[in-house]
């Protein structure tokens, strides 16, 4: 890494911190401005882990290998991007005290990794790979925003239920925005992920060969995927929204989280670079 993105990345992971406890704290004094002005703040992290990126991208030893460094950040990023490109059109500005700690935590376990660390093993490298880990990243990360429009949506909906929303209730991000939210994660990031998927398993099937289609990793993602389908086809078929999906949604996240753990440090599997 040059001195140039170290700093970068620095600015980007300080501005995140920042914008991580406005957000917090706005819950805590239930005061909107605060995550107004956080969104601002991230904002600005978002732009300096951009530079950061597309620094590592044009570097002659940065992005050619993809660091460990490299797929976190880009997991903070997509996440970020997104988010603050919802800001556009629904104002959900609370929404950021759910999803800039996941950007936080992204950035932190970043920082930890070497820049010069390999992710991705030397015979598995190539365009179809980076494409595959970019369009996954980006099919999740919507499914994490979607799920933490689900979770905030069940705290409104109490509220409003028990007929005292208080001045919390009022702060919050209305029904129908949250909802909107969640329907788009899901009808983005379902496509997103399935391409991903396909450019994985296409290049699987040409460069590892033998019986990939049994590792935990694979299986696991497919069972993400089929969650996931179900879910986007009960809301575009069925009619299903509301309380219904944000239950759903919730849950589907803390089993895709849960396996995803349980694969990486407890199954052999041909993704442990990952």
């Amino acid at each position: 890494m040059t001195s140039v993105e170290g700093i970068l990345f620095a600015a980007a992971l300080l501005c995140c911190a920042l914008a991580t406890a406005g957000y917090l704290l706005s819950l805590l004094v239930k005061k909107v401005t605060l995550a107004k002005i956080s969104t601002w703040i991230l904002a600005a992290g978002f732009v300096g882990l951009t530079l950061n990126l597309f620094s590592a991208a044009t570097h002659a030893t940065g992005w050619s290998n993809f660091g460990s460094r490299h797929f976190l950040s880009i997991y903070a990023w997509v996440i970020a991007g997104i988010y603050l490109g919802l800001q556009l059109k629904t104002k959900t500005r609370l929404l950021g005290a759910f999803i800039a700690p996941f950007i936080l935590l992204f950035l932190i376990a970043a920082a930890g990794q070497g820049s010069d660390k390999n992710l991705v093993p030397p015979q598995w490298q190539g365009g179809l790979t980076s494409l595959h880990l970019v369009l996954a990243i980006a099919g999740e990360a919507l499914f994490v925003l979607a799920s933490a429009a689900g979770a905030m949506f069940l705290i409104q909906n109490r509220l409003l239920k028990h007929k005292k929303p208080g001045s919390l209730g009022r702060l919050l991000p209305s029904l129908g925005d949250l909802d909107r939210i969640n329907h788009l994660g899901l009808l983005w990031g379902f496509p997103l992920l399935t391409i991903g998927m396909i450019g994985g398993a296409v290049y699987a099937a040409f460069v590892w060969g033998g019986p990939w289609p049994a590792d935990p990793k694979v299986i696991w993602s497919f069972a993400a995927w089929i969650v996931y389908g179900f879910l986007l086809h009960q809301r575009l078929a069925i009619g299903w929204k509301g309380s219904r999906m944000a239950v759903l949604s919730c849950m589907g996240f803390v089993v895709f989280l849960l396996s995803a753990l349980v694969i990486r440090f407890c199954l052999a599997t041909v993704h442990n670079f990952i």
